[in-house]
């Protein structure tokens, strides 16, 4: 018995030491991927121009003269394929060109897939209403073959209409179109997959992957938020940095890992790793212009950049406090002084780095803000005039067939001097007309207010226009109305006001003259009204 003791407590201390060796190997393994995750996002440049190299023999084969519609189409499939999560705007427009030539061929297969995928791109940019336009127009005869794209693109949709929007609305019916891929595919509604199976299905789809590709990011991306998830935040670190490795290998701007490996670092208080994996996701959000990621990190990227700069003050002030300690005893140690000195005068480099660094940071957030707003007011005025358009539009319809009727009727009970009468009569163009003035009157000043304001202060105050009791607006402001919207012909404009074009050169003429400001600046100082006012507020 006595024997067998110490060998039961060699084998413990044996086996003991070997899990100590395996945790060290394994912080060895994770500070190797970190540091090599480090230098990744030092060298970024020289991945960029890799893919810029590529990109360029597309480009190159593109200007082929020889080229058919069908091979155009391809290149520009590779091309958007490229640039999407690179550089958005410009796969958005070689979406646009596929499109177009999609439908001149008349190849609705071609036609789907080109709608699909620009109505992502849409989506990413935040052209919330264009995407959902495309994807219903392709609804009614999309190919079988296409409605897992089409149900994924959805849902990636309503994603980035939630982010734009604020609101958890869209949250409905992204679970509609969630389940109709389910079905599609054949997917049992309800995951009974167990956290072990989820894991091997994972890894073994990983061990199929060459590393370094787009998949492999994406698989890795999948098993760290898979371990997250899990509490396993050391395997979770491993693969998000491997995911971020890959996605900086392939150029890709548009990634979710760095961002999840910043907010990893965050909630274990390593603010300066998690500050500066931050600060590359936002460099690439901006690069890309990919607005769904811009809006998304704002949130996250404020609260890590302020518990930075708080830890960063922390450390001011503590090595403050060290320095006064060495100036007590620098008399006795003079060598320490020496070394006080040197440290003052890294601690002034950390302090300007440190202040051009917030001063970008704070010129990127108002441009941030800057967007925001002006993403908000110009989708609020798209859906008023839009519905503005559909109503008076239905409208004229109904107006249209109600005297196409009465006409019809007339023919029937046979009185061809009534109906002689009625097609001779101008009164109801006449109506439709002012009906016709006063919409336009009613929306140019829903979108100018202080038009009439305006246009009197660039007059003589003795000649200045005040419309009749009832009108919005009379017939020298309409003119000049249609000149703030940018149409400057005369021809045009007397055809919109059913006048002769005498009668508009009369007309500008005798504003001109009566003008307060320069003849020859008048008009254009008259299309700058409205753009003022919106740039004071």
């Amino acid at each position: 018995m006595n024997l067998r003791k110490p060998i039961f407590l060699k084998r413990c201390f044996l086996l003991l030491s070997g899990m100590i060796l395996l945790t060290a190997c394994g912080r060895d393994d994770s500070a190797s991927l970190s540091e090599q995750l480090d230098y990744m996002i030092r060298n970024k440049r020289l991945f960029d121009e890799k893919k810029e190299e590529r990109i360029d023999i597309f480009r190159r084969m593109l200007h082929v003269t020889s080229l058919t519609p069908e091979q155009e189409y391809a290149l520009n499939d590779s091309l958007s394929e490229v640039f999407y999560k690179y550089r958005l705007d410009s796969a958005i427009r070689y979406g646009e060109r596929n499109l177009e030539l999609a439908r001149r061929i008349g190849d609705r297969n071609r036609s789907a897939s080109a709608a699909i995928r620009l109505a992502r791109f849409y989506s990413s940019r935040g052209a919330c209403i264009e995407a959902r336009q495309l994807l219903d127009s392709v609804r009614r005869e999309l190919p079988r073959s296409f409605l897992e794209p089409y149900y994924q693109t959805y849902i990636f949709f309503y994603d980035c209409y939630e982010v734009f929007s604020g609101s958890s609305r869209p949250a409905n019916n992204r679970k509609i179109y969630r389940d109709s891929l389910r079905r599609h595919l054949g997917i049992p509604a309800s995951n009974s997959e167990t956290r072990e199976q989820t894991e091997q299905r994972l890894l073994e789809r990983l061990g199929q992957i060459p590393p370094g590709t787009p998949e492999y990011a994406k698989t890795t991306n999948s098993l760290g938020d898979h371990y997250r998830a899990h509490g396993d935040d050391w395997l979770a670190k491993k693969y998000y940095t491997l995911s971020a490795i890959a996605d900086i290998q392939n150029a890709t701007k548009e990634n979710s890992a760095i961002l999840s490996l910043a907010k990893l670092y965050f909630d274990h208080k390593d603010y300066s790793r998690a500050y500066k994996y931050t600060q590359s996701a936002i460099e690439d959000a901006l690069c890309s212009n990919m607005q769904f990621r811009i809006v998304r990190m704002t949130e996250l990227s404020s609260i890590i950049i302020a518990s930075h700069q708080d830890k960063e003050a922390k450390t001011k002030v503590k090595l403050q406090h060290y320095l006064i300690l060495i100036s007590v005893l620098s008399v006795v140690l003079i060598l320490l002084f020496v070394y006080a000195y040197q440290q003052v005068r890294k601690l002034s480099r950390v302090r300007k780095e440190l202040s051009g660094t917030n001063a970008e940071l704070a010129r990127l957030n108002i441009e941030l803000s800057e967007i925001n707003e002006q993403l908000s007011d110009t989708n609020t005025v798209k859906v008023q005039y839009i519905a503005r358009f559909f109503d008076l539009c239905s409208m004229y319809i109904d107006k249209m067939d109600n005297y196409r009727k009465s006409l019809k009727k007339l023919a029937q009970e046979r009185k061809p001097d009534e109906l002689y009468r009625r097609l001779k009569s101008t009164s109801m163009l006449e109506d439709e007309q002012e009906e016709l003035f006063r919409n336009f009157d009613e929306i140019f000043l829903n979108l100018y207010p202080t038009f009439i304001e305006d246009f009197n202060a660039l007059l003589v105050e003795t000649e200045r226009i005040t419309p009749k009791s009832g009108d919005l607006l009379n017939k020298e402001l309409r003119i000049y109305a249609l000149i703030r919207l940018g149409i400057t012909d005369s021809i045009k404009i007397a055809s919109f006001l059913r006048c002769s074009l005498s009668t508009v050169y009369n007309y500008r003429t005798k504003m001109r003259n009566r003008a307060a400001v320069s003849r020859e600046d008048f008009e254009k100082t008259v299309m700058k009204i409205g753009s003022i006012h919106r740039n004071d507020s």
